[in-house]
């Protein structure tokens, strides 16, 4: 009898005896021998406890996804077609993407490309943005100036997320505000809408919407109503775009 098959039958023998008679515990010296046996396996056979770990993974990612579909589900209107998001591209695109990014996000900021290569190259794909204010009170305010902006001069926003993500150094207030004025919109008009339009509830929304999807940082896709976490780069997002059209999800 192999190692591997005294192990297993150990094992099995013990599930057998102790399942249905639980006060025929092992003793303190089968205890031990299994333990030592135990021990001696994965001592030999390391690459065992690999595949554990990848099989975990793989467990908690299906869970996570399956959470994820649920609220997707649950939640399409507020995901896809919120009154508080813009989207670019084709807005009768057959695909839509969301994502979910922070002005001061650094891999967002990596990420931008990513968008503009893929509405660059295909027509047909819609993009919407939700701010996700998460890296502090810069961010939230930064949000706050492009709330004001998407109100005033919704035309103009595109262009004002593009240069505020894509700049250097961290997006503040000042910042978001200074850009707002290069766009030809009067700092006076975007104050006097951040008082009295602050958007409090998009915020609350997206808060809400992330914890609900399982998003623990930024950027955060969805895709044919899949999570598509971290900044996967342009080819992966094309590949579950292809996927859509071809089978209806992002994974086929």
């Amino acid at each position: 009898m192999t190692f591997k098959t005294k192990l297993a039958a150990t094992v099995a023998l013990t599930l057998a005896v102790a399942a249905p008679l639980p006060a025929l515990a092992l003793d303190d010296a089968q205890k031990k021998e299994i333990g030592e046996f135990i021990k001696e396996y994965l001592v030999e056979n390391p690459e065992v406890l690999l595949e554990a770990q990848e099989a975990l993974q793989k467990k908690q990612e299906e869970q996570q996804q399956a959470k994820a579909q649920s609220a997707i589900t649950d939640n399409t209107k507020a995901i896809y077609n919120s009154p508080y998001d813009i989207a670019l591209g084709n807005p009768k695109g057959d695909v839509t993407i969301v994502e979910f990014f922070d002005y001061n996000c650094g891999y967002c900021k990596r990420a931008l490309s990513d968008m503009e290569d893929i509405l660059k190259e295909d027509k047909n794909v819609r993009f919407v943005l939700k701010e996700l204010p998460i890296l502090g009170p810069d961010s939230l305010a930064a949000h706050k100036v492009s709330a004001a902006v998407r109100d005033l001069a919704p035309e103009k926003y595109g262009e004002f997320h593009r240069t505020l993500l894509g700049g250097e150094g961290r997006a503040t207030e000042e910042s978001a505000i200074a850009l707002a004025a290069s766009l030809g919109i009067s700092e006076a008009d975007v104050r006097k809408t951040m008082t009295e339009k602050p958007h409090d509830d998009a915020v609350r929304q997206a808060y809400s919407l992330a914890n609900d999807l399982g998003i623990t940082g930024t950027p955060s896709y969805v895709v044919g109503e899949e999570m598509v976490f971290g900044a996967v780069g342009a080819d992966d997002l094309r590949e579950k775009i292809a996927n859509v059209r071809a089978c209806g999800k992002a994974s086929c």
